[in-house]
């Protein structure tokens, strides 16, 4: 005989929830309030940097956008009996999508530098320093609000877009210090490239993040976890065992094990057991299933009447 035992632990809240989508609609607001500062400065300065950084701070925003529409719409479903664990998939979607969007951006980045290699521009070093330090503190007030020690996977994309941003307004800065100091242009189109093997980084970091999640790789080792259920009183054997995340913050899992309970209380206290320890390896949603053998299971029916 099989049984099938189900239990439902996911336990984020509501709260929980709706801070991270304002956060999420906060760093938009005003990541695309500084991208048109920026973009009106480097327009009435000629500055072609400070033009690429506003358009670095507008894919920025885009991708927060992406974010919060995400996480709203899969709060938005979050309790719909059509879909099994509401739109949380969205999430890893979302962050592929921004972990693409960091690729063009480097590129962009990489050939503005060697533009201005090949045909150095004039432009007014003060006042662009000027306005990129506002876009610096713009990042920094963004970047505090996302700090944290737990972020999701869409917090961390646009984490990563914040640092890649940040960087691109220091390197305006000291571009245009080294540019009115000691006349040196070349610092331009180095710092550039710097800055677009940085964005480079964090596209990888979060499409690989992304990809994990949408191939259901499992974010524990399915080794130890077996090797702590298998050491579990009266467990025979572990026979399946899976652990993916539906999004970064709900990882389930399945587990059939063979026993050798003889009750319905043993039974109960078995899968209570591999429970907290599937709840120590992180699993917030689990399904177990206890197997037993014929002789077994008519102990079981016999103590069951």
């Amino acid at each position: 005989m099989t049984r099938d035992i189900t239990t439902h632990e996911h336990e984020s809240t509501d709260e929980d929830e709706s801070v991270g989508t304002r956060t999420l609609a906060l760093v938009s607001v005003i990541n695309l309030t500084g991208f048109f500062i920026e973009l009106a400065g480097g327009l009435l300065f000629g500055s072609v940097a400070l033009i690429s950084d506003a358009v670095h701070m507008l894919f920025d925003a885009l991708a927060y956008m992406m974010a919060f529409g995400a996480v709203y719409t899969a709060e938005q479903y979050e309790t719909s009996e059509e879909w099994s664990y509401g739109l949380h998939r969205l999430e890893p979607s979302a962050a592929l999508l921004n972990g693409v969007l960091l690729i063009p951006m480097a590129l962009y980045i990489a050939y503005e530098a060697y533009t201005r290699f090949t045909d150095p521009v004039s432009i007014d070093p003060v006042l662009t320093a000027g306005v990129a330090a506002i876009g610096l503190i713009i990042n920094i007030v963004s970047v505090y609000i996302l700090r944290g020690d737990e972020m999701s996977l869409n917090e961390e994309g646009a984490f990563y877009h914040l640092l890649g941003d940040t960087g691109a307004s220091v390197a305006v800065i000291i571009t245009m210090v080294l540019i009115t100091v000691a006349d040196l242009r070349i610092a331009d189109p180095i710092t550039a490239v710097l800055i677009a093997v940085l964005v480079i980084w964090s596209a990888i970091r979060v499409l690989r993040d992304s990809v994990s999640l949408l191939l259901e790789r499992s974010p524990v080792p399915i080794k130890e976890v077996r090797s702590a259920i298998s050491e579990i009183d009266s467990i025979k054997s572990v026979e399946d065992i899976h652990i993916w995340q539906i999004c970064s913050q709900l990882t389930v899992a399945t587990v059939r094990v063979q026993n050798h309970s003889t009750t319905l209380d043993e039974q109960h206290a078995i899968r209570e057991t591999i429970h907290d320890q599937l709840a120590d390896f992180g699993v917030d949603h689990a399904t177990v299933e206890l197997l037993e053998t014929a002789q077994e299971t008519a102990s079981l029916s016999s103590h069951s009447h």
